[in-house]
């Protein structure tokens, strides 16, 4: 499959059926975000792995939708602010580094007939606590990863006129 192809397949899945991510998809997922590349090579991600029952439905209080918790898997990533490149206006990327890492694990699980869910809109407090994250430690993004019970949508985006600029604005 071309790359094209596999961002075209990557699709937000809220349904998953029961069948369980094998060791192997999940390590594989998990190398990809290991292996994201990240500014000056500073690597401020941390991911932490929910497979049990009990550990998913705590983390469900944060972001409270059945079918987020329901998964096999919830994969949360954090990053280490004072650990990320800063640029010289201030401009700190470890959230850009932890992006590019769930990125990566959402197109790698793609790849693999897994599905994701980017979820962005959770209550970081309670991620926070129900995770024990150290200070400094952010939680940046977190995604179910599972089968997906319903078959790949097709996407609405802009046209390519509509997002590009050449040249200048």
């Amino acid at each position: 499959m071309s790359f094209l192809d596999l961002v075209k397949k990557r699709f937000s899945v809220r349904e998953y059926d029961s069948q369980p991510v094998s060791d192997q998809d999940l390590e594989a997922v998990l190398e990809a975000g290991r292996l994201a590349p990240s500014a000056a090579n500073r690597q401020p991600i941390h991911i932490i792995v929910l497979r049990t029952e009990d550990r998913r439905r705590d983390l469900g209080v944060s972001y409270p939708r059945d079918w987020f918790w329901k998964v096999p898997v919830i994969l949360v990533v954090c990053v280490e602010t004072a650990r990320g490149w800063v640029r010289t206006d201030g401009k700190n990327y470890a959230d850009v580094d932890g992006a590019i890492a769930m990125d990566h694990m959402t197109l790698c699980a793609a790849d693999l007939g897994l599905g994701t869910c980017w979820i962005g809109a959770f209550d970081p407090v309670k991620v926070r606590r129900i995770l024990n994250l150290p200070e400094g430690v952010e939680p940046l993004a977190m995604t179910p990863l599972g089968h997906p019970a319903e078959p790949v949508r097709a996407k609405s985006r802009k046209t390519l006129e509509e997002v590009v600029r050449r040249e200048s604005w």
